[in-house]
């Protein structure tokens, strides 16, 4: 537990980790998902060739479950064929063969959602050509690092790299998916620009900083369709799972022959295929890899890109947040949010004052005066003639007008108190007092004063503030309730970085923070075991972004931000940090969701295909047979029909992903049990049955 330490005025200034006490309790914010595209017979059919072609056994021994399901088709099939009578035979082949391809259709659509965005960036990157700063054009493809290309309005980027001369308005499009162009200038965090991206005005001079094949856009093709993603540590770990219960079945089902024979019985191996695919995890085995593409693809539909499948998974687990005050939790611009006249004066007359001498101050503060006066009392903007305006400037910090024998002044307290007293005017109690309180509460005063034919006089104050984003508190609460703690880091004052932590709704800040702080902090909490996420858009923010667990880079951001972040948020939204972890966490819900889910599916298919094969020798093994299956072969046929189904049922649940609700992880533990334990319980015993009632009406199976 940090505790704060106030700052002494003779010494240096260090930053401070400050816990909040309060921890508000608010009901959660409307939260958004990642859509999850429908299940289209178009996108179904286009998948299909991609799925036949992953029959290949170099493809299909990746996933040994399947791979195990694969041989048993290949054996089945080759029995047919030593029997094409057997109609019995051909229907368990035919549907294994079903059970292996639903599998390969899984991935294939999951692999096939960014296959559109991918052609779309191939078109962006193709054929460019590149002006050099000396005067010669080559291709794109022969540009090296360090090399300085002109692009003036109408040229399609070259490369990746920075700006290092000029200003221009630049279209991301083809990147972003956003039609609203963005500026890119030299210094500064928006200098970095994109291969593939076109100049829509003025004239820059980039230096390059990648070599041709390992572009941002190479990058982001190869991860968008999936044909460089690698297995995670989560996933890896449950694929050794899922080959260890495959070895275990299988063992199992290799001693079946011996103990028939003895018991008077004979199973082919038609029939022992059939029984281990249905006992084997083929469900989670099939949907695996779908699971893993479709979480980083939910990712791609937010337009962030995840350099690997692991950020994603860290993401989930994620348990400290590191978010920037401004432009992540408030607004960025400091606006007016209250009136407080002194004694004699209302707050009307303060208002009216305030507005009209903010009409000449262009400042994004100015502006917000003149909007909450407008908005309070319907004071609209109005011109005075011959009035003189008096602009905010940074050497006087006042804006005001003289008008009608009337002045009028708003600015920073010092240079309004200087103001009035040069004037023989005096300045109320109540008005320090005002000053005091708003500087107290982390805001900023600024006083209004008028002179007229009555005399000079203080009117009142207006309270600056940051304005925290709409929704923010909420936000944090839900992050709460997830298990993850919050911290606020700026370079603001301690006292200034409490009130908007207070209001934000923050569990802790660090205040005064320096490149050298974040990184302190981002150790501190990985040396108590913990993971941590941050934004970061500067090249001061890079090494921070590199020790975090997931660190994400703004795309306006620096070349050196997004080089040592693992993700890259195409839209340069700082909140959407909460919105990855959310989508993180769905991603390792949905595996352990759909893993609960396969293992309870194989109670029932005990309670189908033991009594199917022993019952006749066994009459008491009948009694297991609680769904009364009309025959064994009807018995053993609907189990292997619905372990193919299933697969296909749930496609579109691993696309999606399961609905994350903040919650504690006993809770979840409890909500997975209850809705897809039981629900993996109670489906096969009704699918099956349901099926074997359809199987009964065909002649000869009933």
């Amino acid at each position: 537990m940090t505790t704060r330490t106030e700052p002494s005025e003779d010494s240096m200034s260090t930053p401070t980790l400050v816990p909040r006490q309060d921890a508000p309790t608010e009901h959660p914010a409307p939260r958004h998902r990642a859509g999850a595209g429908l299940f289209e017979p178009a996108r179904l059919l286009g998948s299909l060739p991609e799925a036949i072609r992953k029959l290949d056994p170099r493809v299909m021994v990746k996933s040994p479950v399947m791979f195990v399901v694969w041989i048993g088709s290949v054996l089945t099939t080759a029995f047919s064929f030593t029997d094409p009578g057997d109609w019995f035979g051909w229907t368990i082949s035919a549907w294994l063969w079903l059970t292996v391809l639903f599998a390969n259709l899984a991935e294939a659509v999951a692999e096939g959602r960014g296959r559109a965005q991918a052609d779309t960036l191939r078109r962006a990157k193709s054929g460019t050509v590149a002006r050099r700063t000396d005067g010669t054009v080559v291709p794109g493809t022969e540009l090296k690092v360090g090399d300085l290309v002109v692009c003036e309005a109408g040229d399609t980027i070259p490369g990746d790299g920075d700006v290092v001369e000029g200003v221009a308005s630049v279209d991301e499009s083809a990147i972003t998916g956003e039609s609203a162009p963005v500026i890119r200038e030299s210094g500064g965090d928006r200098s970095a620009v994109t291969g593939g991206t076109r100049v829509l005005s003025d004239r820059i001079v980039v230096r390059i900083t990648t070599r041709p094949g390992e572009t941002f856009i190479d990058r982001m093709i190869g991860l968008v369709e999936g044909a460089a993603r690698q297995k995670t540590p989560n996933e890896i770990a449950l694929n050794i799972l899922l080959a260890s219960l495959t070895v275990v079945f299988l063992l199992a089902c290799a001693t079946l022959p011996p103990f028939a024979s003895y018991a008077g019985t004979h199973l082919t191996t038609v029939v022992l295929v059939a029984l281990l695919v249905c006992l084997i995890p083929t469900t989670i085995g099939a949907l695996l890899s779908a699971i893993g593409i479709a979480g980083m693809d939910r990712l791609v539909q937010r337009n962030v890109l995840a350099m690997s499948g692991r950020a994603v998974e860290a993401a989930g687990d994620v348990s400290t947040l590191l978010l920037d005050k401004t432009g992540t939790i408030t607004h960025g611009n400091r606006q007016a949010a209250a009136f407080v006249p002194v004694h004699g004066v209302t707050e009307a007359e303060l208002a009216e004052a305030a507005q009209l001498s903010s009409l000449a101050d262009e400042t994004p503060e100015g502006r917000s005066v003149v909007a909450l006066a407008e908005e309070r009392y319907g004071l609209r903007p109005r011109e005075l003639a011959g009035a003189e305006w008096i602009p905010f400037t940074a050497q006087t910090r006042m804006s005001g007008v003289d008008a009608d024998g009337r002045t009028v002044r708003k600015g920073a307290a010092g240079s309004v108190i200087a103001w009035v007293r040069d004037r023989g005017g005096a300045i109320p109690d109540d008005a320090d007092g005002i000053a005091d309180r708003i500087s107290a509460s982390g805001g900023t005063p600024l006083l209004v004063a008028a002179e007229d034919a009555d005399g000079i006089r203080v009117l009142g104050v207006v309270h600056l503030k940051d304005v925290v984003k709409d929704g923010m508190r909420e936000r944090f609460a839900e992050l709460r309730r997830m298990g993850i703690r919050t911290v606020m880091i700026t370079g603001d004052n301690p006292l200034t970085a409490k009130a908007i932590a207070e209001e934000a709704g923050v569990d802790d800040f660090l205040a005064e923070a320096t490149p050298e702080d974040k990184m302190a902090l981002i150790k501190r909490e990985q040396a108590g075991g913990k993971l941590v996420a941050m934004t970061g858009d500067g090249t001061n923010d890079a090494p921070a972004l590199a020790q975090a667990d997931v660190g994400v880079a703004m795309n306006t951001g620096t070349s050196a931000a997004k080089e040592a972040g693992n993700m890259v948020d195409l839209d340069s939204d700082p909140t959407k940090l909460i919105e990855i972890v959310e989508i993180g966490k769905q991603l390792l819900i949905t595996r352990g969701a759909l893993t609960t889910f396969s293992l309870a599916n194989d109670v029932a298919k005990y309670f189908a295909i033991i009594p199917a094969l022993f019952a006749a020798v066994h009459p008491g093994l009948d009694r297991l047979n609680i769904m009364r299956l009309s025959s064994p072969d009807s018995a053993i046929l609907s189990a292997v029909v619905f372990n193919a189904l299933i697969i296909v049922a749930l496609v579109p649940l691993s696309l999606r992903g399961v609905p994350y609700r903040p919650m504690s992880a006993d809770r979840l533990l409890r909500r997975n049990l209850m809705v897809y334990g039981v629900g993996g319980l109670i489906a096969p015993f009704a699918g099956i049955k349901l099926i074997d009632l359809l199987l009964s009406l065909i002649p000869g199976i009933g």
